[in-house]
């Protein structure tokens, strides 16, 4: 695995690994790109090049000065990241965060993706009511260790809560704060009728965070989507059970690579 940086400023921090079609892994708002490393292995060893970002302000890449744009610095990025390694076409997996970023290149640059995979996520904020929400700003904003713990579901994998917690302690706080606000106020209702790209949706049947009836909600709104739901399992799929999930991940990215 090697990790490069992807400028103009802020750089980008990406780490990859394999040949062939690309797969962009997008991590939530309190993690890196760490929490992918069972995947890019994976996906590697089965001919995608594989890659997972830290999002602007976090992780190894670099922090920025001007307030976000959620919906155009980070597709921005996405896109910048696509350009250093010459993939005109890549699939996008995003969890969380990732997810709703992700999904926001779906809908505005169809055209670069072979397939989305929207993970524990949800299509804007008011999908939420507005308790919800606050709760969600509170709990983004506090760390005990009850409150990491529901985010996992019943049957973590052994390490699953330590990787949760690695990630956690390498936040950096005024652009972790600046990438909370800008979400909840600005990604309010994506227009996810309008995505035209091949879409799973993978879901914890377990999540605390975005119940999966967000899920089963957007499934039915973004046209001809699939909905994976995972037993026992919270909102960090891909850290909880990483063998399903690669299972799940795969067959549907082999159903959608380039002939």
């Amino acid at each position: 695995m090697e990790t490069v940086l992807v400028g103009p400023a802020p750089r980008i921090a990406v780490s990859h690994a394999g040949k062939g079609p690309m797969v962009l892994f997008l991590h939530g708002i309190r993690g890196n790109r760490g929490n992918w490393r069972h995947q890019i292995d994976f996906f590697a060893r089965h001919d995608f090049t594989a890659a997972a970002w830290d999002a602007r302000g976090y992780g190894d890449s670099d922090d920025y000065d001007t307030p976000l744009n959620f919906r155009d610095h980070f597709v921005g990025d996405v896109l910048r990241v696509a350009a250093h390694f010459d993939a005109q076409k890549m699939h996008l997996v995003g969890l969380s965060m990732g997810g709703r970023i992700a999904r926001n290149v779906a809908i505005y640059y169809p055209d670069r993706l072979y397939s989305l995979t929207v993970v524990n996520a949800n299509p804007g904020f008011n999908s939420m009511s507005a308790d919800e929400v606050r709760r969600f700003v509170t709990e983004r904003t506090t760390r005990t260790p009850q409150s990491m713990r529901n985010l996992l579901g019943s049957k973590p994998r052994k390490g699953a809560y330590e990787e949760l917690m690695d990630g956690i302690d390498k936040i950096r706080d005024h652009s972790y704060r600046k990438t909370l606000e800008a979400s909840v106020a600005q990604d309010r209702d994506a227009p996810i009728e309008n995505i035209r790209v091949p879409t799973r949706i993978i879901a914890g049947e377990e999540d605390n965070v975005y119940s999966p009836d967000i899920a089963r909600v957007m499934a039915k709104r973004i046209p001809g989507s699939e909905l994976v739901l995972m037993k026992r399992t919270g909102h960090l799929a891909n850290l909880e059970r990483p063998e399903r999930f690669n299972e799940i991940l795969l067959e549907f990215l082999l159903r959608h690579n380039p002939q």
